[in-house]
């Protein structure tokens, strides 16, 4: 890869071209992430990929991308070594939060009306 990387180098155009094709897919990796944080599923997978697709380019990019892994690991590190009773409270506290988004985004109204089920809490009260 480091071979491709220098040929690309050597011509200012494709050099150019390159970079400004590495920080459209970064940027649009990372505000889709962005984006899909309050769903269940890869928003913050996206947002931490985008962040590294622009960090191969930019180093800009590459030093808050090693600020964010020191902090990942900082955070976890403390998150284990508080126990199994404040981990299992944060898996809870993460599973409510995940259900309360899924509810105001209107996710189970809109799932209950393609399977038949009107019951009137399903829906979300923002979403009427």
């Amino acid at each position: 890869m480091r071979a491709y990387r220098d040929r690309i180098a050597r011509r200012p155009t494709l050099e150019l071209v390159y970079r400004v094709g590495v920080a459209v897919v970064g940027t649009v990796v990372f505000v889709v992430g962005v984006i899909t944080i309050p769903f269940p599923g890869p928003g913050w997978a996206l947002v931490f990929a985008g962040i590294g697709i622009l960090a191969t380019e930019f180093a800009v990019a590459r030093r808050a991308l090693v600020w964010l892994r020191d902090r990942y690991r900082r955070g976890m590190a403390w998150y284990i070594s508080r126990g199994p009773f404040v981990q299992v409270i944060a898996f809870l506290a993460t599973c409510a939060l995940v259900v309360a988004t899924l509810w105001v985004l209107g996710t189970f109204g809109l799932v209950g009306d393609w399977i038949g089920v009107d019951w009137q809490w399903l829906h979300s009260p923002f979403m009427s």
